[in-house]
């Protein structure tokens, strides 16, 4: 009803004007005192005609319509598929719309090629750093310093996070999704914080899971790490524990401050640091948001339960049916 009423305001001219000459028509029969039937029949043949014009136009108009909301849908839709205009005014509009189009289109196209050269130089750059990294860490065992150690193994985190930022970003990542133990996963991510256990005289409660899972294993080591690293940056007394609950949840578990009430909905947003981060004045606001992006791709949740002053449990819940694997 309401495109109808649309299509009635557009044409209230023609509609207008053929109102004044019925009027006209009628007043003229009246005063040379015309037979009724005669007046009334004569209005009939004229107004069929009328009518058919006015129900076939509208036709045309919602056919319109339909195509024309479509394009505001997809405004990448192919000019070609856009209504043929029939007045001059409508070339104009159609050519409107093919110039748009076409600046979209160019547009587009220069952003993505600036897209790629900026993740070109920064992929060279992250595997370019990486010689100096492995050649600070040889001289490093021949003059062993704890502090100097664990901060290359700091400056290596932040290079592995920046690739995987990049690769993360980039719609063709390389997935491979294949049966794993998650034990193996669980061992091979916590090897690597093995010194930061110890400078740290933190005990780790690790309780085998025995769980087989559908993932990458390569992506979902990446976010067991960056959910350790996080557990041991804020953790300075107590324990981590890592264990499996119910036959479907990892649960890794710290004794740390805690995160606040309002911080807890927002803390995988990107860049975002709460108040924990702004205080140790080192967090960056990506790992929780990259780890809950990989894990949205892998088909998995992640769900983050804390209180303050009494630590975090993070969980990840391993329930992908729809996932196809190797």
């Amino acid at each position: 009803m309401k495109l109808f009423l649309s299509y009635l305001k557009i044409h209230i001219k023609p509609l207008v004007l053929f109102l004044l000459f019925t009027v006209i028509f009628f007043a003229v029969t009246y005063l040379y005192s015309y037979p009724a039937e005669a007046v009334i029949y004569t209005f009939v043949l004229c107004s069929v005609p009328g009518i058919i014009t006015i129900v076939y136009g509208f036709i045309k108009f919602k056919r319109k319509h339909k195509i024309m909301s479509l394009i505001a849908e997809n405004i990448m839709i192919c000019a070609d598929e856009l209504p043929e205009p029939v007045n001059i005014l409508e070339e104009d509009y159609t050519y409107l719309i093919k110039e748009l189009k076409n600046s979209m289109n160019s547009a587009q196209s220069d952003m993505d090629s600036r897209l790629r050269d900026i993740n070109d130089y920064y992929t060279l750059w992250v595997h370019q750093i990486k010689t100096p990294i492995a050649a600070m860490r040889l001289l490093l065992q021949q003059n062993e310093n704890d502090e100097i150690s664990e901060q290359l193994f700091r400056i290596e985190q932040y290079v592995e996070m920046a690739l995987n930022y990049i690769r993360c970003g980039n719609d063709a990542s390389d997935y491979v999704f294949k049966k794993c133990r998650l034990d193996d996963i669980i061992k091979s991510a916590v090897k690597k914080y093995t010194r930061s256990f110890i400078r740290k005289r933190l005990p780790l409660k690790f309780a085998e899971t025995s769980m087989t899972v559908v993932t990458d294993e390569k992506w979902l080591t990446f976010v067991i790490e960056q959910i350790i690293s996080n557990a041991l940056k804020y953790t300075k007394e107590g324990c981590i524990s890592i264990y499996a609950e119910s036959g479907k949840y990892l649960v890794i578990k710290d004794t740390g401050i805690g995160i606040s009430p309002q911080d807890l909905p927002r803390i995988t947003e990107k860049g975002y640091t709460g108040y924990n981060g702004r205080l140790d004045k080192k967090s960056t606001g990506i790992g929780l948001f990259l780890s809950k992006k990989i894990l949205d791709s892998l088909g998995h949740t992640l769900k983050i339960t804390s209180e303050e002053g009494k630590g975090t449990a993070v969980r990840i819940e391993f329930s992908n049916p729809n996932i196809k694997y190797e």
